[in-house]
């Protein structure tokens, strides 16, 4: 009898301690409970609100969101993320063109009726003695190559736009051979330094003078020096066999070869600077301190066009909106005696709309090394139901993408915290990497993937009816859900921050092809 008592016992220390396991942890449950509504009300009406203008990546409307969120940050006693300043800042460039000159033959052409120069050219003059004229210039593996026996190494190179019609691509989309970009890699792998690309479409409008900000002013290779050009400047180079030239071209009598000309080029431009900042705020972790939980969401959203503001209330006002009442809710619990074991960094990106700016800055420039960062936990968009979901609860569901791409821990862990907490419908319909939608690439979490970092981003769906409109208000958010979305990252972070190891890394990220 006794020696069954015994087995018994030995039997249920297992199921003991795993019920033991799954047990709430009661001060994360506290800290949780400091995530509110009316929180949540009060910091997205003013991140969403008239005076921050749409926090455009550059805009004064995005500082005064900047500065709210390190107020913020600064009153709840986070440590400053960057040696002692909340924010990490950028550099922006901004191109204005000052002028444009073509001459061929002595002759000088007029801007916008026959010739106009590209915005990503550099201030230069260059002149040629001849030009190499390769039809299409698509170059297109054993498919197609209208480089073939053409030597344009340090030259001027004259194609033209289009493809021929019974032409088929290798790949298509933004990697076709037979686009702009495709034809300008094929020039420049050739080692062309100037390139004239005829089209049908002249005169044209005035060209831009401005440029957009961006944060790519040095670069590894500059591209060809190019100009476009009407068919009637190609006649002027090519003389007889560039008469009806696109004509030729479709019916495959145009001639390639080298043609003698007198060729002046010129362009010039001032470049204008700027600055954006990323927010970062720090509750310091205890024994583990020198490892890292990320918690991020971007901050910046379109700005306004004329004097309609695009308020970005959910896009994602809401994610950022998340950040401030997380941060809270772990100072707290530090205050209480009940603080994380890793640090928790609280990091809103901006430039997410440009195309990642913020969080490429800093995965290129990270604070924190990036082989001690665990996770990042994005949130970009949190605060609606998707209306195209037809299935389950539309009002107890959240998007997950990315938990199974890096790390074999990080998916058993959401789900059984979740499971343990929050009991949400957790929605993994963007979750393939091959996705039409591709949001695994689209918001800030994929600059840390990229880097091999274990993510997790949150995501309520694609709302067309107000995505990317002045309509995205914050009257119109779900805020009880948007609680409870929050508090799930929350305790996802809790666990993470508290576990005994790091994330292991044991997954390699596969990229799509045509990425």
């Amino acid at each position: 009898m006794l020696q069954k008592f015994i087995t018994c016992l030995l039997l249920s220390i297992p199921l003991f301690s795993l019920a033991q396991k799954q047990k709430k942890d009661k001060s994360a449950v506290t800290a949780a409970a400091t995530i509110t509504v009316e929180d949540m009300k009060r910091h997205l009406y003013t991140i969403a609100g008239k005076e921050m203008e749409g926090r455009d990546t550059p805009s004064p409307g995005l500082e005064k969101a900047a500065a709210y969120i390190e107020n913020h940050f600064k009153s709840l006693g986070l440590v400053p993320g960057n040696n002692g300043s909340y924010r990490q800042t950028y550099p922006l460039y901004k191109d204005s063109v000052l002028g444009a000159a073509m001459k061929i033959n002595g002759t000088a052409l007029e801007l916008n009726k026959d010739f106009q120069p590209q915005s990503n050219n550099y201030s230069a003059e260059m002149r040629f003695s001849e030009v190499v004229f390769a039809g299409y210039g698509i170059s297109d593996g054993t498919i197609r190559d209208d480089y073939k026996d053409l030597k344009v190494a340090g030259k001027l190179v004259l194609i033209a736009d289009g493809a021929p019609a019974d032409y088929k691509p290798s790949q298509t989309g933004f990697m076709s051979p037979a686009n702009a970009a495709g034809k300008m890699n094929a020039a420049m792998s050739r080692g062309a330094v100037a390139v004239l690309i005829i089209y049908n479409n002249y005169p044209r409008k005035s060209m831009t003078s401005n440029t957009s900000w961006s944060p790519s002013s040095y670069k590894a290779s500059l591209p060809p020096f190019t100009f476009t050009i009407a068919p009637s400047v190609a006649e002027n180079i090519m003389g007889e066999d560039g008469k009806n030239i696109m004509d030729k071209l479709k019916s495959g009598t145009a001639v390639l070869k080298n043609y003698p000309a007198e060729i002046d080029l010129a362009y010039s431009k001032i470049t204008k600077t700027n600055s954006a900042s990323n927010v970062l705020g720090i509750v310091e972790g205890t024994d583990l301190k020198d490892e890292y939980v990320f918690i991020t969401a971007h901050y910046d959203h379109l700005g306004k066009r004329d004097t309609v503001i695009y308020y970005g209330a959910d896009d994602d006002g809401s994610g950022t909106t998340g950040i401030l009442e997380m941060a809270e809710a772990f100072a707290k619990a530090k205050q209480a005696g009940k603080g994380p074991r890793r640090s928790i960094v609280f990091m809103t990106v901006s430039g997410e709309e440009k195309g990642l700016w913020g969080s490429g800055y800093y995965g290129n420039h990270p604070i924190f090394p990036l082989e001690k960062t665990t996770v990042d936990l994005n949130i970009d968009m949190i605060g609606r139901s998707d209306s195209s979901r037809h299935q389950g609860d539309s009002l107890n569901y959240v998007y997950v993408v990315g938990d199974d791409k890096i790390s074999t821990d990080l998916k058993i862990i959401s789900e059984r915290v979740n499971k343990l907490y929050t009991k949400m419908e957790l929605d993994y319909k963007f979750n393939d990497p091959n996705d039409r939608n591709r949001i695994y690439f689209r918001s800030d979490h994929y600059n840390f993937a990229e880097k091999g970092v274990p993510i997790i981003f949150y995501y309520d769906g694609m709302l067309k009816a107000d995505y990317h409109r002045p309509t995205d208000t914050p009257d119109k958010i779900n805020y009880p859900l948007m609680v409870k979305r929050t508090q799930l990252v929350f305790y996802t972070a809790w666990d993470m921050a508290n576990r005994n190891e790091m994330l292991k890394r044991d997954l390699k990220l596969e990229i799509p092809k045509r990425f």
